[in-house]
Formats: C-alpha cells, structure tokens, sequence
C-alpha cells in the first residue's frame, strides 16, 4: 500500500465511523485529503480504533515524519556552538526554530489545556493540535484513559491541575514521550503567582525527565498564545528556572532544548544567552 492508499483508507474509515461528517466530500488533490484527515483526526473523540485501522495509520504518521525531517539531538546545535554563548550550561542547552513533532527527544512538552484531551479544532495551529495529530489517534484515548482514572480518585469535575504533568508515550511521533502540561492563563495583569506557575511547569517538567530516565527534552513556549503569557518574560523564566534545576543537578539531564516556532520568540531565547 501506498502514502496515498493510506492515506485514502484512513479517510474513509473516518468518515464511515462518524454520522456527522461521513458525507463530507473528499477532496481530489493530496493536500486538501491531507487537511481533511487531520481535521477528522482532530474533531475524533477518544475511543478504540480497530487493529487494521491503526496499523494503517502509524505506517501513514511514520511515513509523513520521514518526509517532513527527522531532527536528531546531534543536529541541532548547543548555544555554545550557535552563540559561542558563555552560559553555564552552554554545551547542553539548545534553541531550535520548528516544528516540534520533527524533534527525536526523549520526551517533548505539550502545552495541554486542563481537560488533557489535545484540541478539537480542525487545523488549529496551536501545539496540542500538532502534537496529537502527528502521534495518532492512541494519545487522545490515552490521555481519556488516565483522565477517567483520575476523575476516578479525584471527582467526575476534575480538572488536571497548572503545573502537573501528565507522561504518555509519544506513539507515531519521533520523540519517546510527551510530557502533557497545563500553563498559567494570563486573564488581566501579570502576577507573580502567575509567574511561579510558569516556573513551576519547567521544575516540574525536569523532575519528571530524572524520575523516569529521560535524558533529552525539547520545550515548546509554555503558556504563550492562546494562554496570554507575555513572550519576553515566558522566555526570561523558562531559562532562569531550567538554568537553577540544572544548577542544582548537574547530571540530571543532558540536553535542553528550547522550541520556538515565531522569530519574536527565537530573538528573545538568544538574547538571554
């Protein structure tokens, strides 16, 4: 089977398992199925697929990585060498300009929204969209699946707290893990809680990474976009706290990197270094 017997297979059985969009016309050109696919994928409620069905799929989402680039940690250089940064930690950290599903990390981070779910939005260009699109269908269900267990625990109105991470595999993705993490929302002004939350999802992140023996992680820009943090001081605090955690474990991971997809944020990464 071909990309493109793929890719026509997976749409059809989308839309056959869906009453509301299996009239949805196909269309004829491969970037418009493209769309169509990911806007299935996107709208899809956590549930089972069939065995046929994902087996299709993961060779589809391997195939679509290999074509988009794999990213390996050796390729991408430490501030150290794009830089000649004299920062402390100068030959571990890292700022990289893309798209992180292309990153083959031991984990990266997505920018979660408290329902742990990913986004619903067809096309949505926001980094939970992404990530849940390129690693297939299995993560909404797991996310659901640990979502229900804790609702279990917790109470059926539970909600996954600012600052707690959530670890799933990262299935079709290049990258071992996803680390799931809901930022601070800035509503009105900018507080200093709000900043402490914000650190507190790298802290956290970090942990998770030495608990679990991840040795490599790429951040995306936590809490900026739909979130309101502000840009500059999102970049100022994530760099600050990761730089304190590695400070105070020098050998609890070897390689940060820092994820930026706007120039805005890409100039205010360098800066700090």
């Amino acid at each position: 089977m071909t990309q493109n017997e793929r890719l026509d297979y997976l749409l059809g059985s989308f839309k056959a398992e869906s009453p509301e969009y299996k009239r949805v016309r196909i269309p004829e050109d491969t970037e418009g199925k493209q769309r169509l696919l990911r806007s299935l994928m996107n709208v899809r409620m956590p549930k089972p697929a069939s065995s046929a069905v994902l087996a299709v799929q993961d060779t589809y989402l391997k195939g679509r990585a290999l074509e988009k680039g794999i990213i390996n940690i050796p390729e991408i250089p430490t501030v150290g060498e794009s830089l000649g940064s004299a920062h402390p930690f100068a030959d571990r950290i890292s700022i990289w300009q893309g798209d992180i599903t292309r990153i083959a990390t031991d984990a990266i981070v997505n920018a979660a929204n408290s329902q742990m779910l990913g986004c619903f939005i067809p096309m949505h260009t926001c980094i939970d969209n992404c990530i849940h699109t390129y690693a297939g269908v299995q993560l909404r269900e797991d996310c659901a699946r640990r979502m229900s267990s804790l609702r279990l625990k917790f109470g059926e109105d539970y909600e996954q707290p600012t600052a707690v991470p959530m670890l799933t595999d990262a299935y079709n993705l290049p990258a071992k893990k996803v680390i799931h993490i809901v930022g601070p929302v800035v509503q009105y002004d900018l507080t200093p809680q709000l900043e402490n939350d914000l650190a507190d999802c790298y802290r956290n992140t970090l942990d998770m990474c030495k608990e679990n023996g991840l040795r490599s992680v790429a951040f995306c820009c936590i809490s900026t976009g739909v979130f309101h943090f502000p840009n500059k001081r999102a970049a100022e605090i994530a760099v600050q706290t990761v730089t304190e955690w590695m400070s105070g474990d020098p050998g609890g991971i070897e390689r940060v990197v820092f994820n930026v997809f706007k120039d805005e944020d890409k100039r205010y990464y360098e800066e700090l270094f």
